[in-house]
């Protein structure tokens, strides 16, 4: 995916939309910053979740970061291969290296999320 056409949190997730449904994963930005990644605590299919409420837990050889789900809905579909192959965040963080899909409850919380320029804004931001 061309994050040119993804919609951003504040806290790094990302997500594309398509027929109502948000498939979500974290930024490059966010991918660089967590540095070695070990373990991914998947989000269980069939879960409701709450926008800006964590919904999995990412570690790294750092620390570990929640990860907050982007819109509200059901979590529909995981991607199982990540848990074994955390690689792909950082080798394709827009395509493979997706977390979840989730059935979004309210649409409109998509369309309050920031754009990649504005993302790219906070990032540089961010990064001093």
């Amino acid at each position: 995916m061309n994050p040119e056409d993804l919609r951003f949190a504040k806290t790094h997730e990302w997500i594309s939309v398509a027929d109502g449904v948000a498939t979500m994963g974290i930024s490059a930005f966010a991918v660089e910053a967590l540095t070695d990644l070990v373990f991914i605590e998947l989000p269980k299919v069939g879960a409701s979740v709450q926008k800006e409420q964590s919904f999995c837990e990412i570690e790294s050889v750092k620390a570990v970061s929640d990860v907050y789900a982007p819109v509200s809905g059901e979590v529909i579909e995981v991607n199982e291969p990540l848990a074994d192959q955390l690689e792909l965040f950082s080798d394709d963080p827009y395509g493979g290296g997706w977390i979840a899909k989730i059935k979004m409850s309210d649409p409109a919380e998509a369309d309050a999320l920031m754009d990649h320029a504005a993302y790219q804004k906070q990032c540089e931001e961010e990064a001093g």
